[in-house]
């Protein structure tokens, strides 16, 4: 696995076979063009990209024993130090696949594992970038260390010992639990400010997007920021969130997020998970997308798949189409059939459509009085107080069993907020008698005159 060790200025650069797989049905439409650049972007010097075409992956090789031993003749001709493969492989293929090739194999999840290791600033990204590797390394430590395959008797050395293997698993194992540990603290305090900043009653929009689709070049276009960005993938890693002034109404909150990425590996998605949820916490998400891509409906696909394994694809959406300086296409809104609004062309990096974009997202996150019909137990009195403080209360009683049905006008992004918490606080609960309010009915968003 490639490390920390290799992002010193003076390292030598590796030399680096890419292997690029297309199975059977499937378009390839960048033509390994994305994983190129990964690799590039590892500090790799690329000696040639190989494509190879098969039907149904191998369970051995991933490509067969003939590709194998094409591909370990061509690491003999050119001295590769590495071959790269832009696919997840399993621990047997891996190691099967760097006895055959005599030189180290890395997969698609170790690159790009890599690459975050890279780019973390921040002490919760480097803590999230180690805990996701280590857990993924701990599945790949199958007879690793055969040579010491357990101690040797002798005096005082006799007994069931421990071999090396057991050994490493143990201290992963231990290391683990500690970065998850430290991540706990970390998160509380994330949620900390994530309350201070819900005190006051700003909406939050979250950019979320395919890497390099220009989100944090929105972020500062639209805050007037100047936040690092560059042309490369994963660019980025660490949340940003700013203030977005909309002209005579309040400001909304901006949060720029770590760019998604098809195949991402999933241990990293939830190393990320306390990073993403300002994602969770939003009342929308500005779905940027590179339009000049010419696999964008992928990408989209992609950051779909995410937002679904994080829990965040029930909240709206709006679709922002970035770059069209590079498409030709017109910038502001395009609409439906029906005349809805359903994404807009801008050019983060000329402003074109921005102000398009700004009326967008004022119009879906203005805000509106919910009508809502709510039934609390006895024990949560203090929610039933709280109600009483966000909301105009227009009625309520009690049963027989202390039960309080209340019908109250709330604030959508109260309601939204106070949401969140009963969920939150529903599920982390420690007494198992311990439920969520009912809710019996919500009625429709009425906008504020």
């Amino acid at each position: 696995m490639l490390t920390h060790s290799a992002v010193a200025v003076d390292a030598p650069r590796e030399r680096v076979l890419l292997v690029h797989v297309i199975l059977h049905g499937e378009v390839d439409l960048d033509d390994g063009a994305e994983f190129f650049h990964l690799a590039t972007d590892s500090n790799a010097d690329v000696l040639e990209l190989i494509p190879v075409t098969r039907n149904r992956p191998d369970p051995a090789t991933f490509i067969g024993s003939g590709k194998v031993q094409e591909l370990a003749e061509k690491v003999r001709e050119t001295a590769a130090d590495l071959v790269l493969f832009d696919r997840s492989l399993s621990p047997v293929q891996e190691r099967n696949l760097e006895r055959a090739l005599q030189c180290r194999v890395i997969d698609r999840v170790g690159l790009i594992l890599d690459i975050f290791a890279r780019r973390a600033h921040t002490h919760e990204g480097k803590l999230q970038v180690e805990l996701a590797q280590l857990t993924r390394l701990r599945t790949r430590l199958i007879r690793g260390w055969t040579h010491l395959e357990r101690q040797r008797g002798g005096i005082g050395l006799r007994g069931p010992g421990e071999t090396q293997l057991e050994t490493d698993r143990r201290l992963i194992g231990e290391r683990i639990q500690s970065l998850r540990h430290k991540l706990v603290k970390v998160a509380a305090h994330r949620a900390t400010q994530r309350r201070a900043r819900q005190r006051a009653p700003l909406p939050t929009v979250a950019l979320v997007g395919y890497t390099n689709a220009g989100k944090s070049t929105l972020f500062n276009a639209l805050t007037e920021r100047s936040n690092y960005t560059a042309n490369r993938l994963f660019a980025t890693l660490d949340p940003a969130i700013g203030r977005l002034q909309v002209a005579g109404q309040d400001a909304v909150l901006l949060a720029d997020t770590v760019g998604f990425m098809r195949d991402l590996p999933t241990d990293l998605i939830a190393a990320f998970r306390a990073t993403l949820e300002e994602v969770n916490q939003a009342q929308l998400l500005l779905h940027v997308v590179d339009g000049s891509a010419v696999d964008r409906d992928t990408q989209m696909a992609a950051v779909e798949s995410v937002l679904k394994e994080i829990a965040a694809d029930s909240l709206p959406v709006l679709v922002v189409f970035n770059k069209v300086d590079m498409t030709g296409e017109a910038s502001g809104g395009l609409y439906d059939a029906s005349g809805t609004l359903i994404a807009v062309n801008v050019s983060a990096q000329s402003g074109a459509g921005l102000d398009a974009l700004l009326q967008a997202i004022l119009e879906r996150v203005g805000r509106s009085i919910l009508r809502v019909e709510l039934l609390l137990s006895p024990e949560e009195g203090a929610l039933r107080a709280c109600l009483h403080r966000l909301a105009s209360v227009i009625d309520e009683d009690f049963d027989e069993e202390g039960k309080t049905r209340m019908v109250f006008d709330i604030d959508d992004l109260a309601w939204r907020r106070l949401r969140a918490q009963m969920r939150d606080n529903g599920c982390q609960a420690q007494d198992p008698t311990s439920t969520i309010p009912e809710i019996i009915k919500e009625g429709d968003w009425y906008a504020v005159e």
